[in-house]
């Protein structure tokens, strides 16, 4: 996420927090490509302001084989999001809310045996891909789309993941069609550009 200074950014969030004019959690998805740096951005605005972050990853519900579906199929189908929607609404209830991550060490389709949690602090962040999707738009305050060229986002992939295979490359299929056909730059209040 080179050159992307979060302060701005944590200033857009405080000031539509303060126009909700509302007791309740702030909700702000952080969406954009795998490898565009949404986790980082979340945390560096988490240090900024009174925030929680919620992975996104944590929902995920796509499977851990290769699948023959379509990337519609895949993008409609890789995230619980009503998972996440029970997430949000109990936060913006103004509640704890608790949920199983999917187990990415065993990677075998389980979810974790501890309950992850959130308290309702003044902004939530949700990040990851498909955060910004429209059957959350109606809990969500702000919605960011971060971007980074391809070649960037790659690098990014091939040093965290030591390689991308069948299996992320059937996911980032899936991510193409959502961001060319489900969600636009044009839907999204904010859209950031990293490299």
């Amino acid at each position: 996420m080179n050159g992307l200074d979060p302060a701005p950014v944590a200033a857009a969030i405080a000031a539509r927090r303060r126009a909700l004019g509302d007791p309740r959690p702030l909700v702000a998805a952080i969406d954009g490509h795998s490898g565009a740096g949404k986790s980082t951005l979340a945390h560096r605005l988490a240090a900024l302001l009174p925030a929680a972050v919620i992975d996104g990853d944590d929902f995920f519900a796509g499977g851990v084989l290769l699948r023959s579906d379509s990337p519609a199929e895949r993008a409609a189908a890789c995230v619980d999001w009503q998972a996440q929607r029970s997430v949000l609404a109990t936060l913006r209830a103004g509640r704890r809310a608790t949920w199983h991550a999917f187990d990415w060490e065993a990677f075998d389709g389980r979810r974790e045996a501890e309950a992850s949690a959130c308290e309702p602090v003044p902004v939530i962040l949700l990040e990851g891909a498909y955060s910004g999707r429209p059957e959350l738009a109606d809990l969500l305050d702000l919605r960011i789309l971060l971007r980074a060229p391809d070649a960037v986002r790659l690098a990014r992939l091939h040093r965290r993941e030591g390689g991308l295979g069948p299996w992320d490359l059937q996911w980032h299929e899936a991510e193409e069609h959502y961001f060319g056909s489900v969600v636009s730059p044009a839907g999204f209040d904010l859209v950031l550009e990293t490299g």
